[in-house]
């Protein structure tokens, strides 16, 4: 899909799964590379709108996010556009905006994987804290820069004191200085830095795994990760418990569990 001078392109991989059937890989590419992949609020709109039609398609099994040109994932909200806001609606609606897109991966039932290169910026990092693994090149840089600029860091900023803890992330909203690669992964920001040559191969390689799982009980997991973050120890556990019991009563273990068996046997 394209709206003005952005594009949002997906391409669909369909594979073979273990056991049968076809699972679906979706690699969401944003464009809008003459502006460092920035964000407005068509763009916005666009890319909630294909997370949440990835959320209807039942053989989907992960999401890659990335963005076009090679100079950034996603340089962060479109600076021309918030310098024209002027009251507090104009405000809340952008924010809001963003939130929505965050919310969108977030909710899709599979696991998205957030690959980055350049800069990730502002909303860009908020997009990418959104995503269940991040995958970064060794040129990527990343920073809030919004308190610069005369706002704060909000909606899911929120996320990133449980990915890097909080003095960290005071860090990063209050200096507004950029962290390079190797910061990130030291911090705990991204789950894996490569070259930038590589990239795709260690994108790959966290595709295959996740598709090598069965599809219920991948989503059931991201599922339950969700519900884990909301909820008190105690009432985390009964709900893996719940979640577990469901899984054996829906039966995809047995053809999985089946075959190891049989093969310790021989």
């Amino acid at each position: 899909m394209a709206s003005g001078v952005h594009k949002v392109d997906i391409s669909w991989d369909r594979r073979p799964q273990i056991g049968g059937g076809i699972g679906t890989v979706a690699n969401v590419v944003f464009d809008n590379s003459r502006k460092l992949n920035s964000l407005n609020p068509p763009a916005l709109l666009d890319l909630t709108e294909a997370f949440l039609g990835l959320a209807r398609e039942d053989d989907l099994r992960v999401v890659v996010l990335s963005g076009a040109g090679g100079k950034a994932f996603i340089g962060g909200a479109d600076i021309n556009h918030m310098a024209g806001m002027r009251s507090s609606e104009d405000g809340r609606a952008f924010i809001t905006s963003v939130h929505k897109l965050c919310q969108a991966i977030r909710d899709c039932p599979v696991p998205v994987i957030c690959r980055m290169e350049g800069y990730t910026l502002g909303a860009g990092l908020e997009v990418a804290a959104a995503c269940d693994m991040r995958i970064a090149a060794d040129n990527a840089f990343f920073g809030m820069p919004e308190v610069k600029v005369g706002v704060p860091s909000v909606v899911e900023a929120a996320l990133l004191p449980r990915l890097i803890g909080w003095g960290r992330t005071s860090w990063l909203l209050l200096t507004a200085e950029n962290i390079d690669a190797v910061t990130a992964d030291r911090w705990g920001m991204v789950e894996q830095v490569v070259p930038v040559a590589k990239l795709d191969a260690a994108v790959e390689h966290c595709v295959a795994a996740i598709v090598e799982g069965t599809p219920k009980a991948v989503r059931a997991q991201k599922r339950l990760m969700r519900r884990w973050e909301r909820l008190p120890l105690d009432e985390a556990v009964q709900a893996g418990i719940d979640a577990f019991a469901q899984s054996v009563a829906e039966g995809e273990h047995i053809e999985r569990m089946g075959a190891f068996v049989n093969r310790k046997r021989k």
